[in-house]
């Protein structure tokens, strides 16, 4: 047996490696699309059913084998609708120079986006907290291992670090701006007036508007933390998860958030 397993690797050349090396890393940039996301559980359940598949062929398990075939084969077409998102933001990726120009940071902490400062936090405290006093309606989302990139692509630019007074100027009635959601990424505002996916729950309050309802709708497709102010009460909510907690104090906002996002 021993002999067997020594002549199997002799018998492996440098293009087999060559080859495990780029499934590996094409493998790896396709988990950076989706972790974070409700998709990463589906992409992990058909990477265990392919790599099952595998076992039973080499043991010749003919019955198992043929079956666990059956489903991969006709599941190709099921993965092109479940993750056709997450397949668009990849080839546009291998489209442009970014892909190549990653920066030097270590790939276990490339995507750690929780470089929050304290006063970061207490900003957006202040902010909601001001709002909430004007009942100026306001829904702020705050990205965490998943960056957002496709609902970021649907609002404007902005680029600046996070302050009181920039979060009140965006989400005030007279603002181009106020429509929408603010995206917040590695403590910055990275773009405003953003379109979000809203949740179809049927259970939802009916008290509660799009607002809310968007902000349930990005936090159950991504790892993503919701913040809203509510035009009608002025009542501060957050939501995690799909999970809305409303009518919060700005105390327990903040420790929500300390919680949750690693100040630094």
């Amino acid at each position: 047996m021993t002999e067997l397993f020594i002549q199997g690797i002799l018998k492996i050349r440098f293009l087999d490696v060559i080859d495990i090396l780029l499934v590996a890393f094409l493998l790896y940039e396709l988990y950076n699309l989706v972790k974070g996301t409700v998709a990463i559980n589906i992409f992990v359940g058909i990477v265990a059913i392919y790599f099952l598949w595998k076992l039973v062929s080499y043991f010749e398990m003919e019955l198992l084998s043929k079956l666990l075939g059956q489903f991969i084969s006709v599941g190709v077409i099921a993965l092109m609708i479940v993750f056709q998102e997450e397949i668009r933001q990849f080839l546009l990726l291998l489209g442009t120079t970014k892909f190549f120009k990653r920066d030097s940071r270590s790939f276990l902490t490339r995507w750690n986006v929780n470089n929050f400062g304290k006063e970061d936090l207490v900003a957006m405290v202040e902010a909601c907290n001001s709002m909430s006093k004007t009942k100026t309606g306001a829904l702020i989302v705050i990205a965490r291992l998943n960056e957002l990139k496709q609902y970021i692509e649907t609002g404007d630019l902005i680029e600046a670090r996070i302050s009181e007074q920039l979060l009140k100027n965006i989400f005030f009635k007279n603002s181009p701006l106020h429509d929408g959601a603010v995206i917040i990424v590695d403590n910055m505002i990275k773009a405003a007036r953003c379109v979000l996916p809203v949740s179809d729950k049927s259970e939802f309050p009916a008290d509660l508007g799009l607002r809310h309802r968007a902000a349930v709708g990005v936090t159950e497709k991504s790892d993503a933390i919701a913040l809203v102010v509510s035009e009608q009460t002025g009542q501060i909510s957050y939501c995690k998860g799909g999970v809305l907690r409303t009518n919060v104090t700005p105390e327990k906002l903040l420790k929500f958030l300390e919680s949750y996002i690693v100040a630094v």
